[in-house]
């Protein structure tokens, strides 16, 4: 039976929980819940940031009622059952339903939070935008919000471990943090911009997208020295940018992205075979320093690549 708790009840947990915390301190959860550690920053008026690690210990339910509500965005890693995943869900102001969030229980959730209020944002791209996309991130009141989500860039999973692992303190902390808040921003308004302008776009001809597919077997079979762009392009026959193009509208991502994360899930399978080394996994997915694979196995899997694999074998 899932745990149920109104909007209110939820509040006042998280309350009592942080009562005698300092902003910017790392807070423990009471253990009736979750296990683990929320940190708030107030940045600056108008701008929150919250990162959470934390355990779940069942699912919860959490009944919210229609209310206002700035622009959000959350980048997520979730871990459990042997799997990790990552995604982000990106918020405009405006009204928000009455809705009950559901999270299953029983997962390690690390999430970086950030609230921006809708003045703020319109300081940013003042009184016009060219692109209507971004003038639907900030809506009346009583108009209900924006909202979309997504899998993370390679430079948007940057940008997060960089807030989970700021290195400063003081003043310099909250202007580092602000800054990859604004980074994060960016890469989110971009995103959405190209989802757009590759949706107006005109449909992909059958014989492109076998091209695109045959493109994405060559990748898949050369993780250890793959292709050039244009090199894929000229094996496939067609140019750059329709590859390019084509392969974020088949499958979602970009030629890199689609590369990376079959090198870092064959990895992941060679880990857990126990057949090779973390050096030898590395060096079978085409990456020559152990230290750049385990940075990147790390931000996709949430652990390094020499405890998963003693955890597989345990």
């Amino acid at each position: 039976m899932p745990i149920t708790l109104s909007q209110a009840d939820y509040a006042n947990w998280l309350d009592e929980s942080t009562a005698t915390a300092t902003e910017g301190d790392m807070m423990a959860y009471p253990a009736t819940l979750r296990k683990g550690k929320q940190r708030y920053v107030a940045l600056r008026e108008g701008i929150d940031l919250c990162i959470e690690d934390l355990w779940l210990n069942d699912d919860l339910e959490i009944q919210h009622c229609d209310r206002a509500h700035p622009l959000e965005f959350t980048f997520e890693q979730v871990q459990g059952g042997g799997k990790s995943s990552q995604r982000y869900d990106f918020f405009g102001s405006g009204l928000a339903p009455a809705e009950v969030w559901r999270v299953p229980g029983q997962r390690r959730i690390v999430s970086v939070n950030v609230h921006i209020e809708s003045f703020i944002f319109q300081q940013w791209i003042g009184d016009s935008s060219e692109d209507r996309q971004v003038l639907e991130l900030l809506r009346p009141a009583d108009q209900r919000y924006f909202e979309c989500s997504g899998t993370p860039t390679a430079a948007m999973q940057m940008a997060v471990q960089a807030i989970l692992h700021c290195p400063f303190q003081g003043l310099t902390q909250r202007l580092y943090l602000e800054s990859k808040v604004w980074e994060l921003m960016a890469l989110l308004i971009e995103d959405l911009l190209t989802v757009s302008r590759e949706c107006s776009l005109p449909a992909l001809k059958p014989d492109d997208v076998e091209r695109i597919h045959y493109a994405s077997n060559l990748l898949r079979r050369q993780l250890t020295h793959p292709p050039s762009l244009i090199d894929l392009a000229r094996a496939v026959g067609i140019n750059d940018h329709k590859l390019k193009v084509g392969f974020r509208q088949v499958f979602g991502t970009t030629v890199f992205g689609y590369l990376h994360e079959h090198r870092m899930e064959r990895s992941r399978q060679l880990l857990e075979s126990g057949d090779l080394s973390v050096t030898e996994a590395a060096q079978a997915v085409g990456f020559a320093s152990r230290g750049h694979f385990a940075a990147a196995f790390r931000r996709k899997y949430g652990v390094n690549p020499g405890v998963y694999a003693r955890q597989r074998r345990a």
